[in-house]
């Protein structure tokens, strides 16, 4: 009853210049990140209302010669039916789902993925988080293949397919001395259906109205 997210949400994209540009002019198709260690699973991810801390990310792949000019891009965002992990029923749906998945890889003889530090990171934060992944993907490809099989046999399904995760990433160490708080903190979006997405845009710089109200007159 209360799992869908109602209402719209800002959320800012890192990136490329030439990727910013692209989105802006023509938005039809959803640039997928699909790695491994993509803590959220595979989709479009999004700083929260968070553009600072979009355009670090891409600053930080800038220095790493990834990207060439860093950029962010704003968008319009519906969660739709959204796996948000700040929820404690979603939590505990996708330890359900790696339980699964657990039994499967050691039928077939395979190891669990791990998540795992990134060796410039002093902090230990785990930044390249495989085993998340890998659960999530799990869970959202027996979500699939179950309700692919109730619409053949039953022509319905009670079960929903996900169109984003969300989560909150306690990163970077303690903000100041003896903090409970961490730097880096954020909150992050993986957009897995594109028609969440209702529009692109590009971030404006915030004005002093006041003050341009003053010099008006």
């Amino acid at each position: 009853m209360y799992n869908t997210r109602p209402g719209l949400l800002i959320g800012f994209h890192g990136c490329d210049k030439s990727r910013q540009q692209e989105l802006l002019i023509s938005a039809s198709s959803m640039p997928v990140s699909e790695k491994p260690f993509d803590w959220l699973g595979h989709g479009m991810y999004f700083w929260e209302n968070n553009a600072d801390r979009a355009l670090e990310w891409a600053t930080g792949k800038q220095a790493k010669g990834i990207i060439k000019e860093p950029a962010v891009i704003g968008a319009v965002i519906d969660l739709g039916h959204c796996c948000d992990l700040l929820d404690s029923a979603f939590i505990k749906m996708v330890a359900v789902y790696y339980d699964l998945m657990k039994i499967e890889l050691k039928k077939f003889g395979k190891d669990l993925p791990v998540n795992r530090d990134v060796n410039t990171d002093t902090y230990g934060d785990k930044l390249l988080r495989d085993l998340d992944c890998a659960t999530l993907e799990f869970m959202h490809k027996q979500i699939r293949a179950q309700y692919i099989k109730d619409i053949a046999d039953k022509n319905h399904s009670t079960l929903k397919i996900f169109d984003s995760v969300r989560g909150v990433f306690p990163e970077g160490g303690p903000a100041y001395s003896g903090s409970g708080f961490w730097a880096k903190s954020h909150i992050q979006i993986c957009i897995r259906n594109a028609n969440c997405i209702k529009g692109f845009f590009q971030k404006r710089e915030e004005l002093d109205f006041i003050l341009q109200e003053t010099a008006r007159k």
